[in-house]
């Protein structure tokens, strides 16, 4: 009896050996650059504006008249005026400053990334929501994975809540009555 022994070869390959994208360069940090991938952005955002309106108007209308007869001399005079002085001023001053985590979507052809990300949060019974959608250079993201909310270009950044002290600071309805009415 006789026992054949076979032995099959395979040729190493390179491609078994290294794999694009499955290891990570000793020198560089991962950052996002694929669909799925997650990143940081740091939202600093400071806007202010000031808006100040005036009206003067001035009107006077004079009359005269005089009557004489027979040696009786009557006159009179009459004016008419009228004013209006107004002035408004407008100030709004807003600083935004948080952190979130938000995930590519999307690839363009140039390399941009498309993001978008989305934090709720709920502390002590106020909601406060926050959005950012844009676009990312790649060059753009830092060592750390992070970029700027002023480095995204087409930014859309959402910032409102919900609660107790957001319903407080809202006129009441007689308020917002007159406001309507012009009265306000």
């Amino acid at each position: 009896m006789s026992i054949v022994i076979v032995a099959a070869v395979l040729a190493a390959v390179p491609d078994d050996l290294y794999r694009r994208g499955n290891w990570a360069a000793l020198a560089a940090d991962r950052r996002a650059s694929e669909i799925g991938d997650a990143l940081i952005v740091t939202i600093f955002q400071a806007a202010e504006s000031s808006r100040t309106a005036q009206n003067l108007s001035r009107k006077a209308t004079d009359a005269s008249a005089g009557l004489r007869a027979d040696g009786i001399a009557e006159s009179g005079t009459a004016s008419f005026g009228g004013g209006f002085t107004g002035r408004g001023e407008s100030r709004r001053s807003e600083r935004l400053v948080a952190q979130l985590s938000v995930t590519v979507t999307g690839i363009l052809p140039n390399g941009d990334l498309l993001v978008a990300g989305r934090q709720r949060m709920r502390v002590n019974g106020e909601q406060t929501d926050i959005g950012v959608r844009g676009r990312i250079r790649t060059i753009d993201i830092a060592p750390d994975n992070s970029v700027l909310s002023t480095r995204i270009a087409d930014a859309e950044i959402d910032y409102g809540g919900r609660g107790f002290v957001s319903r407080s600071a809202r006129p009441g309805i007689i308020n917002r009555l007159f406001g309507l009415l012009g009265l306000g």
